[in-house]
């Protein structure tokens, strides 16, 4: 009976010191928004990046004409040009300053305009160069970033300005087995005074009463389940109890024939 004991209370033991680490991040929910008011989720709709430092930019123009003397049809030619930076990186890079730097114009501050009122400024200022300009700029580094329980985590490019988060989590293989669908974090803004929202993906009124728009350099994050981390711990101390296993099994017991019934007899008692 004692060598069951201490049998029992060595395997509990190494049970109880299996790895319980943490495996969650951004785990305080204090400040944590759960519902988005009316006017926050229209302007979420209507949203339109706006270039900023660090940015890259695709910018092409062109120069039109009238055919045949007819000014209602303008031609667009082929002598578009497409500039890129001398390293081959597409677009050119926002620097500090706000202003990118074209031919013939020169430096042109492009921070804090959208793709549209951008495409404008630099048609005008063509203008001054050419008789009918035509001007195209677009943002190419749009991205976000997907961490936690998703079979894909990485950067996912935002090709629309704006993104679903479920989108986002098709983009990145859909959700694994552990992960936590009643608390998925969106965390956006500066890391010193973060926005964190939070989701539940298995209630549908209360994804009602949020948003799922996604913006630009947001950072979803989907939480492992509590039980992750005992999951763990227990795969990896699996090859020590098969090993301790079978190592103990002819110890433990045998069978044998008692009047002619087979009966387990153990060892420890």
């Amino acid at each position: 009976m004692k060598s069951r004991f201490y049998l029992i209370a060595v395997i509990g033991l190494l049970i109880s010191g299996c790895s319980t680490t943490t495996y969650k991040m951004f785990d305080d929910n204090k400040s944590a928004i759960r519902t988005v008011a009316e006017t926050d989720y229209n302007q979420e709709t209507s949203f339109e990046w706006k270039i900023s430092k660090g940015d890259r930019l695709e910018i092409s123009v062109s120069n039109q004409s009238s055919s045949n003397g007819n000014d209602e049809l303008n031609v667009l030619l082929h002598n578009t040009t497409r500039y890129q930076t001398r390293d081959g990186t597409d677009g050119f890079l926002v620097p500090t300053d706000g202003a990118v730097r074209l031919p013939l114009v020169g430096a042109v501050k492009v921070e804090g305009l959208t793709e549209t009122e951008a495409t404008e400024k630099l048609t005008n200022e063509y203008r001054k160069y050419m008789k009918n300009p035509f001007a195209i700029v677009k943002i190419l580094n749009q991205k976000l970033f997907v961490l936690g329980e998703v079979n894909k985590p990485g950067v996912v490019q935002v090709t629309n300005g704006t993104m679903s988060l479920f989108e986002a989590l098709a983009y990145s293989g859909d959700l694994t087995n552990d992960a936590e669908r009643t608390n998925v974090k969106i965390i956006r803004g500066g890391l010193r005074k973060p926005l964190v929202r939070e989701i539940n993906l298995a209630n549908i009124p209360q994804m009602q009463l949020t948003s799922l728009i996604l913006q630009p350099n947001d950072i979803v994050y989907v939480q492992p389940r509590d039980m992750k981390s005992y999951n763990v711990a227990f795969k990896e101390q699996m090859p020590f109890f098969e090993m301790l296993s079978s190592m103990l099994a002819p110890f433990v017991s045998y069978t044998s024939i008692k009047n002619g019934k087979a009966v387990d007899v153990f060892l420890f008692k």
